[in-house]
């Protein structure tokens, strides 16, 4: 069975077209800049297994041609990978927010998509790039089952005591205000790719403790008990939680206000400020970019410095506030762009975490290298580097929901 996994932005399209004999990927892309200046400077960004990867400038107007150039590609008798479409078996969406209604993937069918654009004012950003991406594909591959997989999914067994706020709860009933929770098709991935690890040594999976770090641009973190999401630092909006490339995280709610009165800007321009001109690009007045503030921290910056600890300590904080939710933790598992690839912050994090038996060993940490675990020998809480891999949930979800 083959299944093509479509993640569709405001102005892209990524997809991957998985084996799941063997869960290989036999092509992979995305088409970018749709429909900017009539996707006039649109490219294809395309590699098949066992040829050379390829850039092709395209004109992309909208998702639709976008996804009709891929499916030439994938068909293509020089590039492609099948012969027709028909060879696809499902197709399996990413969808950001599937609001209460969801707990799993979901067959798409018309009161799917009813659903779907319900949530539309919980994700005005997502939900409708998405929405398009499923039509055009509907239009395209009228016969193909397809599969919406959610990334709020994962966190909807959470405890009422995790996922109400403390205000009027008319506003939980009357407009859904709640924890939601992202990243979700990343967290399972990790958590439970560690388990396997674990299970390996002997552990009961359904007793494991969880924290997985998903740390990129966009940052959260999920405590995991026996594979459930039992709470995760994301809530209404993925604007809450940690520190992250250019969102704030926490704040106090009054700022929003007193900004607003103080600078004469609306609430809405002081909220695009926390979402886009926050996190670390607020603190070091220069970049989202870890790598950056290490480069400018190492000349000596004060403020790459502070962006950089606060980034930490925001982590670290999560971490005991999950330990304590979980009455302790067995392992710490880091994903994402900075979880996989950045040993300071991992040192950073984990050097203050002694109290509850978290050591790393430096020489494995330090390691440029893919899945792995770092923990110094003799020590209880087991670290982990595990590069998420969230389209094969994706296509996993999208298989399982179809019975195969």
């Amino acid at each position: 069975m083959l299944i093509l996994v479509l993640n569709s932005g405001s102005s892209s399209l990524k997809f991957q077209l998985f084996d799941m004999a063997d869960e290989s990927v036999r092509a992979r892309g995305t088409a970018d800049r749709i429909g900017e200046r009539g996707g006039a400077d649109a490219t294809i960004d395309y590699r098949a297994a066992g040829r050379e990867p390829a850039r092709i400038p395209s004109v992309l107007p909208d998702h639709a041609v976008a996804l009709a150039q891929v499916a030439r590609l994938l068909t293509d008798a020089r590039q492609g990978v099948i012969a027709a479409l028909p060879e696809i078996g499902a197709v399996g969406h990413r969808v950001v927010h599937g609001g209460e209604r969801f707990s799993g993937a979901a067959r798409i069918d018309a009161e799917v998509i009813g659903a779907i654009e319900e949530c539309v004012p919980l994700a005005p950003l997502h939900n409708p790039p998405n929405l398009v991406g499923i039509r055009a594909c509907q239009s395209l591959m009228p016969g193909t089952p397809q599969v919406a997989v959610f990334d709020t999914a994962f966190h909807q067994r959470m405890a009422r005591t995790a996922y109400l706020y403390a205000v009027p709860y008319s506003w939980y009933e009357d407009y859904g205000v709640r924890r939601y929770g992202f990243h979700g098709t990343s967290h399972q991935y990790v958590s439970g790719r560690a388990a396997d690890l674990l299970r390996r040594e002997g552990q009961d999976p359904a007793a494991l403790r969880l924290i997985t770090c998903h740390l990129g641009n966009g940052c959260s973190m999920t405590a995991v008990r026996g594979g459930v999401s039992v709470d995760t630092s994301m809530g209404f909006t993925p604007a809450e939680g940690l520190v992250m490339g250019t969102r704030s995280g926490d704040i106090d709610p009054a700022i929003v206000p007193y900004i607003a009165e103080r600078t004469g800007a609306s609430a809405d321009a002081v909220m695009s400020i926390l979402n886009k001109k926050s996190g670390l690009l607020g603190v070091s007045g220069y970049s989202n970019d870890m790598r950056d503030i290490h480069a400018r921290r190492e000349s000596g910056d004060e403020r790459a410095r502070l962006a950089f600890d606060i980034f930490c300590y925001r982590i670290l904080k999560y971490v005991g506030a999950y330990a304590a939710a979980m009455s302790g933790v067995d392992a710490i598992v880091f994903t994402g762009g900075i979880g996989e690839h950045d040993p300071e912050v991992r040192a950073q994090v984990c050097g203050s975490l002694g109290f509850l038996g978290v050591c790393l060993d430096p020489s494995l940490n330090a390691r440029r290298s893919a899945e792995r675990e770092i923990t110094a020998p003799g020590c209880r809480v087991r670290v982990f580097v595990i590069p998420t891999n969230e389209e094969l949930v994706i296509a996993r979800e999208t298989a399982g929901t179809i019975g195969l």
